[in-house]
């Protein structure tokens, strides 16, 4: 019997994927759950078990095709009987809140720049009654150049079914305002991709074309400096209560939860207290509307394997500090092994990249878009401070680390920074962490 191979649904938000890679070609036997085939979101790449033994009947999508959910891609041809099925749908893996292996490895690094996530791929009405799906890549542009929905849908697409391609648009934009744009004639060719061919090496360089995650990376960085206005300031924070818990308290953490106690929940907390002193920093704009949102949700930039991700953990304020730890390593586990869903990536009202995991003291994280804030977090090291005592001023050791605020001063002016920065200085600089647990 033939079994199609749809386009599964790999989130609630996610409307079409991204062929990536077929691991198999016509002709070829694939067994039960042996992987078919790598598909990519807006969000993240996941390989797509077969959902039937037999042999590659049909392959109907080729690399770089983009197509919607429930669509067929593929068909094999197997003579186990069984309905006709459907690739699973990657679902969303809930958190887990028993302790994990005692062998678990450390908190994925954070990085200094954070993945924006891109907006949400959603539908507009065609110019003949249908419906009409963009690619990430040509929503950010439209963005990015303030092409409405009416002049998207007037571009003449010549991509596969008639889509719009980065080229398309492109070519607009170079005629926009001189010719209508249902004109093609009037459309300037796309230009030519450089390559190996065509960009000027010399002869020990080496050319290769950007990974699919390094566009996307791009793409948002350059869109988020295009929108905010970046702000930042810095404060030195004084962490040698903090650092002498976890020094204190590491062997029977591990003991108890299974894994170590890390300094980022610490942060994570610092964060959200601050954020309930200061709601204007879980806010977004969106034109010249505020939007104040209810629920606190940090957004934790990390470093994989493949690139830079955003995971985030939602309803922070209704987590205690386990919680929080229990988040970040849960995170850190199916990060490492790619189980990380398109779902647990979008909805962050706040970001917090520690790039000090890397030794770095100082850095200036550029903001997640739509958040309005980033905190960017250095490295905890040891210095000399001097402190007023009764008998005058003294030189001690203490564990000092740099806190940066990144702000879009569209929304948030300097105080504000300054005060928020300050509130999360003074909580982590005062805090009783024997109480946190």
């Amino acid at each position: 019997m033939i079994v199609d191979v749809i386009m599964p649904k790999l989130g609630e938000s996610i409307t079409e994927g991204t062929i990536i890679q077929w691991h198999k070609e016509v002709g070829e036997s694939v067994g039960m759950d042996e992987i078919l085939l790598e598909i990519g979101t807006d969000k993240v790449d996941s390989e797509i078990p077969s959902p039937a033994a037999g042999v590659v009947k049909e392959i109907l999508a080729k690399p770089n095709d983009v197509l919607l959910v429930n669509e067929v891609i593929a068909r094999i041809e197997s003579d186990a009987g069984v309905p006709i099925v459907a690739a699973p749908a990657v679902e969303e893996e809930k958190i887990k809140d028993s302790p994990s292996s005692a062998s678990s490895p450390e908190l994925i690094p954070e990085a200094p720049a954070p993945l924006i996530a891109p907006v949400p791929m959603t539908p507009s009405a065609s110019q003949d009654g249908g419906r009409t799906f963009y690619t990430p890549l040509v929503r950010a542009i439209a963005r990015r150049e303030e092409v409405s929905e009416d002049e998207l849908s007037a571009i003449t697409g010549t991509g596969r079914a008639g889509r719009v391609t980065k080229g398309d648009i492109m070519a607009y934009l170079e005629t926009r305002g001189t010719a209508p744009p249902h004109e093609p004639a009037a459309v300037t060719p796309q230009r030519p991709a450089l390559s190996a061919q065509t960009l000027p090496v010399a002869m020990d360089d080496r050319v290769e074309e950007m990974d699919r995650m390094r566009q996307m990376i791009s793409e948002n960085m350059r869109h988020s400096i295009d929108t905010a206005a970046h702000v930042y300031l810095v404060s030195e924070c004084d962490v040698t209560s903090v650092v002498e818990y976890v020094n204190n308290q590491q062997a029977a953490f591990l003991q108890r939860e299974g894994f170590k106690l890390t300094y980022t929940p610490f942060f994570i907390l610092a964060a959200v207290k601050a954020i309930q002193a200061h709601p204007k920093f879980n806010a977004a704009l969106e034109g010249t509307s505020i939007i104040f949102k209810k629920n606190i949700n940090i957004g934790m930039a990390v470093a994989m394997d493949k690139g830079l991700m955003v995971p985030v953990i939602s309803n922070c304020e209704e987590l205690n500090f386990l919680g929080l730890c229990r988040k970040v390593k849960d995170l850190a586990v199916r990060g490492r092994n790619g189980k990380i869903s398109p779902d647990e990536l979008q909805g962050s009202t706040f970001t917090v990249s520690n790039f000090g995991v890397f030794g770095n003291t100082f850095g200036m994280p550029i903001i997640n878009q739509p958040n309005s804030a980033i905190l960017g977090v250095g490295a905890i090291k040891k210095q000399p401070v001097v402190r007023e005592t009764q008998h005058g001023d003294a030189v001690v050791i203490r564990s000092i680390c740099n806190l940066s605020i990144g702000i879009d001063h569209r929304l948030l002016d300097g105080a504000d920074g300054g005060k928020y920065l300050q509130t999360i200085v003074t909580f982590l600089e005062s805090i009783n962490a024997s109480a946190l647990l």
